[in-house]
């Protein structure tokens, strides 16, 4: 979940490092540093806080002239307190080698204990501190840094991805990636090192993705890769072919409304890849569907957070119209239960970035017990990948806000069409009625963007509940996801404490907490099963004077003087209707954050990649 950025070159070292840490800070918040080597040797500097108060830090020294070399480090912390002691770069005790981490090192006590009987003294609270000394302690044995690194690092269990450098071989940095990712950069004034692409955009032109138990060692002219045993790598360069522009707010206050009003045209980039007419039919290039779903009686979805609502979206869409049974898991609980994961079993795993490791876990797991295995990610090149018979691009585009909101309409967009073209081919629905879904999925686009013109009521409505310190969320049927999801976004990024419940279960225990301090949000758009059922359910909370959200459709007839406020979404059939009301809730989260004054983009102990379990 830390961001690493190494380099080494003619450019100005200093600011092509703290660059790369900006466009990496998504990924964590805690602390930064840097580790400069100059003709003098290598210096260290480090900041609690924000990556600002790094930048303060440095502007007071001057490492502009001789530096042709460094790593940095963007901390979210998982072992020790987020202080300066515990910030990256980690020094050996004689202060010649210096590392930073991504990851979690699992036997780092075990190896600490053994270092601290040989002498060593450690200065921080990390798991990393474990590793530098380690690697200085093989060193004295070798004289050699590549060789150091090898021994060292097969002593590791756990994730890790190293940037290292030593004083005594300047001209090189050793990268090292181990079930975390890493990825090398090639540009014209030099060599990077970096977690993610982010950090090398405008830097290098192409890129190399590491594989686990590979290493390299990084010259100004040369990038050289083993494997753990020694064996040099072949691998091919991949070009890099965004530009700064994706990196950057367009104007917007916070990337987070400029990626919630990005999502009609990722609907329609999706759209026009798979779906060309609603007499057409559905297709996803390089996915062959008949092999892929041949003898399949089960699916198992996998995913964690934000994409784990899209899951509990698709189990609704897939046993609806494919007549398929689905279970759902959160990748952090499948690893360690009972599954009947088969080879009759599909196992869709969902990522955004495609470094989640609790997913990654999972879903190898599920291959290993037989299963077919589908993926959904932002990044073609993530490692998810590898575990894969399949995979389908979300198309969403670099995603910098931590709150997940475009990724979210990527991935429901994706699972409507599969769960369609599926149906289709089963012959699980009528032709007319697969025609009538293909036709509202087409018209979802310009519904989305009727939706964001509702940014001032959302505004309204954040601005009176801002002061809540509690918040249900209730639906029913197949917004109960969305109910989730709204619920999700509100704490995550406004604090205040939003739990979601099916609304048929408030009065089997949580209507105990209404009053007029807990306001309740339904989800009730117009449809023929479930309407009448929410309605019943918000007379009961308003009967216990909980101040009432309506989030409707325009035909909705709701009864008088049962809600404070009610927001009006475009009519659309009420299967596609999760599509239209996460916009709006993302909004709203969005406004009441605002509202708040929070860190929108950056809030508080979050980070945008899990990469540890």
């Amino acid at each position: 979940m830390c961001g690493i950025v190494g380099y080494i070159g003619t450019g100005a070292v200093q600011n092509i490092l703290l660059n790369g840490l900006k466009n990496l800070e998504y990924r964590g918040y805690d602390s930064a540093g840097l580790a400069l080597n100059d003709n003098a040797g290598i210096k260290v500097y480090k900041a609690s806080g924000k990556l600002n108060n790094l930048v303060d830090l440095l502007s007071h020294k001057n490492n502009t002239a001789n530096t042709f070399k460094g790593i940095g480090h963007i901390r979210w912390a998982t072992h020790g307190k987020p202080t300066v002691e515990n910030a990256h770069p980690h020094l050996s005790n004689d202060e010649k080698i210096v590392l930073v981490h991504n990851g979690i090192i699992e036997n780092y006590q075990e190896l600490k204990d053994k270092l601290q009987a040989k002498g060593y003294t450690f200065h921080s609270k990390t798991d990393t501190e474990t590793a530098v000394l380690l690697i200085e302690d093989e060193y004295k044995q070798t004289k050699n840094l590549e060789q150091a690194v090898i021994n060292a690092v097969k002593q590791l269990k756990g994730a890790f991805a190293f940037c290292i450098m030593h004083q005594d071989e300047p001209d090189k940095i050793i990268a090292v990636r181990n079930h975390a990712p890493l990825i090398l950069g090639q540009g014209h004034s030099g060599n990077f090192i970096a977690s993610d692409i982010p950090a090398l955009i405008g830097q290098a032109s192409q890129s190399i993705y590491l594989d686990d138990r590979e290493l390299a060692i990084v010259t100004q002219n040369n990038i050289t890769i083993k494997t753990f045993e020694g064996a040099v790598k072949i691998k091919p360069m991949t070009l890099i072919d965004m530009k700064a522009e994706s990196i950057s707010r367009r104007g917007y206050p916070h990337f987070m409304l400029k990626e919630i009003m990005e999502q009609p045209d990722i609907m329609r980039n999706l759209l026009s890849s798979s779906l060309s007419a609603k007499d057409a039919p559905i297709t996803f290039s390089g996915l062959d569907a008949d092999k892929l779903f041949s003898h399949v009686t089960k699916l198992e979805i996998i995913a964690c957070g934000t994409s784990l609502n899209a899951a509990r979206v698709a189990k609704a869409l897939f046993e609806r119209l494919c007549r398929l049974p689905v279970e759902v898991t959160a990748a952090s609980e499948y690893i360690y239960k009972t599954n009947l994961t088969d080879e009759n079993t599909l196992c869709i795993g969902i990522s955004q970035s495609g470094e989640t490791a609790d997913t990654i876990t999972a879903v190898r797991q599920a291959k290993e017990a037989g299963a077919k295995v589908l993926v959904l990610t932002n990044r073609a090149n993530s490692s998810i990948i590898r575990y894969a018979d399949a995979s389908l691009p979300l198309m969403a585009g670099i995603e910098i806000s931590v709150a997940a909101t475009k990724s979210y309409t990527a991935q429901l967009m994706v699972l409507y069409l599969l769960a369609v073209m599926l149906a289709e081919k089963s012959n699980k629905i009528t032709p007319a009625y697969a025609e009538t879904i293909k036709n509202t999925l087409l018209t979802l686009p310009a519904l989305t963007e009727q939706v964001l013109d509702l940014s001032e009521q959302a505004k309204a409505l954040a601005a009176k509940y801002k002061n809540a310190t509690d918040f249900i969320y209730m639906a029913r049927g197949i917004n109960l996801a969305t109910a989730a999801e709204g619920a999700l976004k509100l704490k995550e990024i406004s604090y205040i404490n939003a739990v979601d419940y099916a609304a048929g279960e408030l009065k089997h225990g949580p209507i105990a907490l209404l009053d007029e301090n807990m306001p309740v949000l339904a989800v009730l758009p117009k449809d023929s099963v479930v309407f009448s059922k929410v309605l019943s359910n918000c007379e009961e909370a308003k009967a216990r004077r909980a101040p009432l959200i309506a989030l409707t459709t325009e035909s909705a007839v709701l009864p008088e003087n049962i809600f404070d406020d009610i927001i009006r979404l475009p009519d659309a059939p009420e299967l596609v209707t999760p599509m239209l009301c996460a916009p709006f809730l993302q909004l709203f989260a969005y406004e009441t954050a605002c509202a708040l004054g929070r860190e929108v983009d950056q809030p508080r102990n979050l980070a945008k990649s899990v990469t540890v379990e």
